[in-house]
């Protein structure tokens, strides 16, 4: 394989968030992000775009306009030059109106931090768990650093949870861009290999407890605590997941000094 090869463009890394790359860049796609954390953090915002727009006005294109917008109504009882006067009045109307009918959606559907922060800890997730040389930039024996650095640079004391008595290890964590700034992330491995992350950063969302949501083949339980938003991601195994999330969040205090390990 040649360099040019490797080299991966911003076209596709579009492709690729949209689903449209072909397979045989794929893995080489894969294998760029792993090690440039810039183009990853980008996939991670596109795709938290791509997902809320399909969540928020995915069903518009599916709604009838409103009976008060139907031409056929307005227009039925003209005809002749009439009739192709009126038409033309209705079709300038219907470009403010139904676009100002649209827009009433994006007026009031800005989404939280917390549901932008959620989508990103998905994307993170399906990015980094199926890594096998790569997964995490700090590995999981050296958690004492790896919990003093992310705490730097989040700007809060964080806790990397003691899972081993559930069966998962500490992979270990990295450093991500979030919806407001440095995001932590840690990952966890179970005896069959199957991965769980923790992804945690700050929200000026209020304080709540554990919520569930589900994504593509994955889900999460996230809550909010102190000014943190944490998010729990795997599979979409819902008592599994809860188990993992609520052993987690009982570890999760900010209002006690971080343990490393």
């Amino acid at each position: 394989m040649t360099d040019q090869d490797l080299m991966v463009s911003e076209d596709e890394l579009h492709a690729y968030v949209d689903g449209e790359l072909p397979a045989d860049r794929r893995d080489t796609v894969e294998a760029w992000l792993a090690s440039h954390p810039d183009d990853a953090g980008k996939v991670v915002a596109w795709r938290a775009q791509a997902d809320l727009i399909r969540a928020r006005y995915g069903a518009v294109a599916e709604e009838k306009p409103p009976q008060q917008l139907d031409i056929g109504r307005l227009t039925r009882r003209r005809t002749g030059a009439i009739a192709a006067a009126v038409a033309a009045v209705i079709a300038a109307f219907l470009v403010g109106g139904v676009a100002g009918w649209v827009a009433r959606g994006v007026e009031t559907a800005t989404p939280s931090d917390l549901a932008l922060f959620t989508s990103d800890a998905l994307d993170a997730y399906r990015l980094y768990t199926v890594e096998v040389r790569h997964p995490v930039e700090v590995p999981g024996d050296q958690r004492p650093h790896l919990v003093e650095w992310l705490s730097k640079r989040i700007g809060s004391p964080l806790r990397a949870p003691e899972l081993d008595k559930i069966g998962l290890k500490l992979v270990g964590g990295r450093l991500l861009p979030g919806p407001n700034g440095a995001t932590a992330f840690f990952m966890y491995e179970g005896p069959s290999g199957e991965r769980f992350t923790l992804y945690c950063g700050r929200t000026s969302d209020q304080e709540m407890a554990l919520r569930y949501t589900t994504g593509e083949k994955n889900a999460a339980y996230y809550w909010v605590d102190q000014n943190l938003a944490y998010v729990l991601s795997g599979p979409a195994e819902r008592d599994k997941l809860h188990e993992i999330a609520q052993a987690a969040y009982d570890q999760i205090d900010q209002r006690k000094p971080p343990q490393g390990g």
